[in-house]
């Protein structure tokens, strides 16, 4: 059951961040960089934020053990949380579809093992955490729904008609499906 209900979560976060890139490659860099009142002040913010968060949680995790897919050259860099990553929209919609690919490929490495293990890391804040993995998998793709839901908002105050957060296509009708 693990691997239907991640892998689910994984294809439908790549679905929806592509659906949302489409939307975005559709903007100016003006509206990219609008600013707006919020935590974070404009898309291109959000968006960095997002991949930064997603990046930072695969690097945790490979405290667990070692994943193949997380062995690789792009987890050499270190992210602050603050940072506003990319230069372009352009630039943005290759790193996170990477960065989607990743994710994939990372649950398809996990096994169910990994799942009830425990993942030690500090926050932004350098607090430390012990948590599970199956739920921090489950803060990894609820935070980015999170986020996609105020971009689309944003979208949305400018006139750009988006609908991209619906995991309901992804839900099969039995188990067998992929």
């Amino acid at each position: 059951m693990f691997e239907y209900n991640y892998k689910l979560l994984a294809h439908f976060n790549k679905m929806a961040n592509e659906l949302m890139n489409n939307g975005i490659k559709n903007i100016s860099e003006e509206e990219w960089n609008n600013k707006f009142t919020g935590y974070y002040k404009s898309i291109h913010e959000l968006c960095s934020h997002i991949y930064i968060s997603d990046f930072n949680w695969l690097k945790r995790y490979m405290s667990l053990r070692e994943f193949k897919t997380l062995a690789i050259k792009i987890f050499e860099r270190n992210y602050n949380l603050t940072e506003v990553v990319f230069v372009n929209i352009n630039e943005y919609v290759t790193m996170r579809t990477e960065l989607d690919n990743i994710i994939i490929d990372f649950i398809n490495e996990i096994t169910e093992k990994d799942l009830e293990k425990i993942v030690k890391y500090k926050n932004s804040k350098g607090l430390g955490f012990e948590k599970r993995m199956d739920g921090l998998l489950i803060h990894l793709f609820n935070h980015e729904t999170h986020h996609r839901a105020m971009i689309s908002l944003s979208l949305e105050m400018m006139g750009k008609a988006n609908d991209y957060n619906n995991v309901l296509p992804f839900v099969y009708k039995d188990n067998t499906e992929k």
